[in-house]
């Protein structure tokens, strides 16, 4: 975990111990190049370092896939998603490469043709798509307020990809349903998941939690913290001896809520009146 990373954990945990909730700890560990028990163990330990507890859980989405899959399967029955057999420089090429930081609108090549490969070559299995109802939804933000999008602004999207791992959208939705998550508090980068994830809880009739988006950590550049530079880590810091109380005053500071300087641990900062509907206040007030 970084520290923008461990920001956002701070601010669900406060949320849900302000609120008198009860927290569930899940590892979203789909992408099988990306995902190693040596980070999920790592992950545990910055948490109990900084002194952010948990409920329920640690529970990994890996273990999950035969549901993600009979989810699927009932989509492909009602006709809610399509095969495809596009890549990155397909899609590239029909659209031109994106902006940096932007998402590739996809220009739903393969929604047009019919179920199977595009030519006798095609031997690859194929991504799965959801039709992306052509609408916005609405919702409620914890931090942002009233916010306004619509599900197809980047067409439809993969809830498998071609290599057989399991969309975010997809599994999110499935877990936070089943799991009786009511909010979910994360980056403000994942507003744009927002409508496409009420989506699917509309095609399956489940009940949306509330959606807080908080702002994120960015470096003196204005970008996205890396995991890999070690100031900026909390096993970095954890190894340079740094004191945990010390990270968690900065983190409140950076929101805000105190001074620069102060050394707190999360549940001080809960006895204090940290919400997260604070930040919503904050923003407002600031005409953001």
């Amino acid at each position: 975990m970084h520290l923008g990373n461990a920001r956002t954990a701070l601010l669900a945990w406060i949320d849900a111990r302000a609120g008198g909730g009860h927290i569930v700890l899940r590892i979203e560990d789909l992408d099988p190049q990306r995902s190693r028990r040596a980070f999920m163990d790592l992950i545990l330990r910055d948490l109990e370092w900084l002194g952010l507890d948990y409920d329920e859980g640690p529970y990994l989405q890996s273990r999950r896939t035969e549901r993600y899959a009979s989810v699927l399967e009932a989509l492909k029955a009602r006709d809610l998603v399509y095969p495809c057999w596009c890549s990155r420089a397909d899609i590239h090429r029909a659209v031109g490469a994106p902006h940096p930081g932007e998402e590739t609108k996809y220009p739903g090549i393969c929604a047009r043709r019919g179920v199977g490969p595009p030519n006798a070559a095609g031997k690859r299995e194929p991504a799965w798509r959801y039709r992306a109802p052509a609408r916005a939804y609405a919702w409620d933000d914890l931090v942002l307020g009233p916010q306004r999008e619509r599900a197809d602004a980047f067409g439809d999207f993969v809830v498998r990809r071609a290599d057989g791992a399991f969309g975010y959208q997809l599994a999110v939705v499935v877990d936070d349903a089943e799991m009786g998550i009511t909010r979910v508090v994360r980056g403000e980068d994942l507003v744009t998941s927002t409508p496409r994830q009420l989506a699917l809880y509309e095609a399956f009739d489940y009940v949306a939690p509330r959606f807080g988006h908080v702002p994120l950590v960015l470096d003196e550049a204005g970008r996205r913290l890396a995991k890999r530079a070690p100031g900026t880590t909390i096993a970095g810091l954890r190894d340079a001896g740094e004191d945990p109380r010390a990270v968690v005053g900065a983190l409140a500071a950076s929101l805000g809520w105190v001074a620069a300087g102060e050394r707190l641990t999360p549940r001080e900062l809960v006895k204090s009146g940290c919400t997260i509907e604070s930040l919503r206040i904050e923003r407002e007030r600031r005409g953001a």
